[in-house]
């Protein structure tokens, strides 16, 4: 139980630091006041092929999430994604770029490209702070950070053959 309340405590941190940077980083945050933000809270499920080993090596991305949100558009209430996206990826090292693409319960759609992350193998557990735009459909051109803590289901995967093929755990998607 402790270790998984200071998990949960560290994903806290990582998403609070999320949005201090994004705040930050937002060039002109008067031009967003009129549009909606949006927080959500819900899990993803990322596959690696091949799966991630101790040394970095090209990987093919793939996966799914579900969220509930909260927004300042009350319609706005849950989502689904499909994540897919690839590049040079290990246990201790990411440099991919990912693609989200977003359903909202409205029916309305998002595509985020995310070519800024860190994704961390602590312990044998993935800690991903992913940062990116929205490219297209709903919140076109705003900033999105997706933290999250996938959790490695045998954490001495990294140093097998076949390495960790599969992360699943909490994830957040913030939308400023």
């Amino acid at each position: 139980m402790g270790g998984a309340l200071s998990w949960g405590r560290r994903l806290g941190c990582v998403v609070a630091a999320a949005l201090a940077a994004l705040v930050h980083a937002a060039p002109d945050a008067s031009a967003h006041a009129s549009r909606a933000a949006v927080s959500c809270t819900g899990s993803n499920t990322i596959s690696f092929s091949p799966g991630l080993s101790l040394a970095a090596q090209r990987t093919r991305i793939g996966g799914s999430g579900a969220y509930s949100c909260v927004s300042t558009d009350p319609a706005l209430r849950s989502a689904t994604s499909s994540i897919s996206g690839g590049g040079r990826n290990g246990c201790f090292f990411s440099d991919a770029t990912t693609v989200e693409r977003i359903t909202w319960n409205t029916g309305e759609r998002t595509t985020v490209v995310y070519r800024m992350g860190n994704v961390q193998q602590v312990a044998g557990q993935a800690v991903v702070l992913v940062v990116g735009r929205v490219t297209k459909g709903k919140f076109t051109g705003r900033t999105v950070a997706s933290p999250g803590l996938q959790a490695t289901l045998d954490p001495l995967k990294c140093a097998s053959k076949g390495g960790v093929d599969l992360i699943t755990g909490p994830s957040a998607l913030v939308i400023v």
